[in-house]
């Protein structure tokens, strides 16, 4: 059975912080069935702070697609209503597929989904890290006792 090996390093080197995120998103779980790769997906880093999933679900309209998040996890389904209705055509070939298929990405802490797109048979999934302040890394001053008096002085001095 192939599988697929998301291979994230490239980011490893580019970013620390991103470290976690890709580590999470390098964990996508795909049910047994669906080790075909389809429907086929990117996922794309926009900038520090801003990602996308971008499926390619050709043929599927936006009612024959899910999205949800539950517990950190973002499972993407796509269904085809009746499966009986496709077996009316005469195909010479068939090349397009449109089974059912579901994915599942661990999202990492303080991601959530901004917001879906469908355009042009492409899924894309904008997806935001938002990092609460009182979380977000912030620089301390060190004052010197000299230094910290001069510059009271200073003002002191303009006033």
């Amino acid at each position: 059975m192939p599988t697929i090996d998301l291979n994230f390093s490239p980011l490893y080197r580019k970013d620390m912080s991103l470290n976690r995120l890709v580590s999470l998103l390098n964990n996508t779980s795909k049910p047994e069935s669906d080790a075909t790769g389809y429907p086929p997906y990117n996922i794309e880093v926009q900038d520090e702070n801003q990602y996308t999933i971008t499926l390619s679900v050709a043929g599927f309209s936006q009612n024959e697609l899910n999205i949800q998040v539950e517990k950190r996890v973002l499972t993407i389904r796509g269904t085809k209503p009746n499966h009986e209705e496709k077996n009316k055509h005469q195909y010479l070939y068939r090349g397009i597929a449109d089974h059912p298929f579901e994915y599942k990405f661990n999202l990492a802490d303080h991601v959530e989904v901004n917001e879906a797109n469908l355009n042009n048979g492409l899924l894309v999934i904008n997806l935001l890290k938002e990092i609460p302040e009182t979380m977000k890394s912030k620089t301390i001053i060190i004052n010197e006792k000299g230094s910290t008096t001069e510059q009271k002085t200073g003002i002191d001095k303009a006033a």
